[in-house]
């Protein structure tokens, strides 16, 4: 009995093992692909005369370099855009590094927006709705506080918007951590796994489905058929339910060539599990296919069970190194080549327990239905937000 369970274990983890080596090739793959595109998107539309933009950026409360962020989004080597800011209170202090910008940069058309209304339990998103109503452009950009972009982000993400075809640019992004285990963590998840995720969906489904809360950039227009902001304000993954909305119209959801930038919280370690329990739940409410099917994607930790149930054979030992020599591309390839992280290679030796926290995360994601954003605790209903 006890050598029959011996073998299905070897077999179930041998397979898990070849399945994450497969899934591990197609990161390498999908990023050689976004590498190759790369080149020949950076001349896209340089001739071209952009027309106006409004960037919304909904704020609650100061992030990590928050006034470089905004600072950023005014040094645009762009013509004619608006930046318009929105809080949901009067008082948020957000609202002091606004002023500042304003300050710095007077010939900006920087405008700043209370948002009085609470229209659903996502407050971003409620803000967002008044914030769309108050902007005055056809051409519309949204991003997150925390996110700071070059000079030329602007002129990049809009561009492919000239194409009638393509309905939404979004981009990648790196994390700049903080100088605690959680922030690190927090990074190396980033452009190890979560990266490399959307780089395999991008090829794997031909092209995206979905939006990246880094940068959203959209027609009003299309906007406005898919019911505004509003139709997605009970959703806590907005950003993912409006571009698959978009996509749902019959337009292409493109992942730009441009990485943006955002300085991660410092996180204490059980403040980065919580975040990570979050963003779990929302992600498995959102794509439950594919959320289920990360399981395949846990290389090593399958390699490992694998060599004990082989009693440490050389098979087993071959398999744990394949894997680990894989899990260390894919991790160097994404976050150095990619997302031009530099560092990565110094939160490397983070990696084991990272891929082993991943693995409880997935695990306690399935078991428990709330959710703790901002401060406020929701429970989940297949995606959307229903307040505690």
């Amino acid at each position: 009995m006890m050598h029959s369970l011996s073998r299905i274990l070897e077999t179930v983890a041998t397979l898990g093992s070849l399945a994450s080596g497969c899934y591990y090739l197609v990161c390498l793959w999908s990023a050689s692909n976004f590498l190759r595109e790369r080149k020949a998107e950076r001349d896209i539309g340089a001739n071209l005369v952009f027309p106006p933009v409004s960037i919304l950026k909904p704020l609650k409360g100061v992030d990590p370099d928050i006034y470089g962020s905004f600072r950023s989004h005014c040094l645009q080597h762009y013509p004619e855009y608006e930046i318009v800011f929105g809080v949901s209170d009067a008082n948020d202090p957000a609202i002091a590094s606004v002023e500042q910008l304003k300050r710095e940069f007077p010939q900006k058309a920087i405008r700043l927006m209370i948002c009085p209304d609470r229209l659903g339990p996502n407050v971003k998103v409620s803000n967002l709705e008044q914030m769309a109503q108050g902007s005055q452009y056809e051409l519309i950009v949204v991003n997150d506080s925390d996110i700071k972009v070059e000079p030329d982000y602007l002129a990049r993400v809009i561009a492919p918007l000239t194409h009638e075809q393509i309905g939404m640019v979004t981009c990648l992004y790196r994390g700049v951590a903080a100088p605690t285990i959680g922030s690190q963590l927090e990074s190396l998840g980033i452009s190890t796994d979560f990266c490399a995720g959307v780089l395999v969906a991008c090829h794997l489904e031909d092209g995206l489905h979905f939006g990246l809360g880094s940068t959203l950039a959209f027609r009003r227009e299309e906007l406005n058929r898919i019911g505004g902001f509003k139709a997605i304000v009970d959703f806590l993954a907005d950003d993912y339910e409006l571009g698959r909305r978009i996509a749902n119209l019959g337009f292409r959801v493109l992942l730009s060539d441009v990485v943006v930038e955002t300085h991660l919280p410092a996180y204490r370690f059980a403040e980065f599990l919580q975040h990570q329990l979050r963003w779990a739940r929302g992600v498995r409410d959102a794509r439950p296919g594919g959320y289920f099917g990360l399981i395949f994607t846990f290389g090593v930790a399958w390699a490992l069970l694998n060599f004990f149930a082989t009693s440490g054979s050389g098979w087993g030992w071959g398999i744990l190194a394949s894997m680990l020599v894989l899990r260390v591309a894919v991790a160097l390839v994404i976050g150095k080549a990619v997302l031009q992280d530099g560092q990565v290679r110094r939160f490397l030796w983070l990696l084991p327990l990272r891929d082993l926290i991943a693995i409880g995360v997935w695990m306690a994601s399935f078991f428990g239905q709330t959710v703790t954003w901002r401060d406020d605790r929701f429970r989940l209903k297949k995606g959307r937000l229903i307040p505690i």
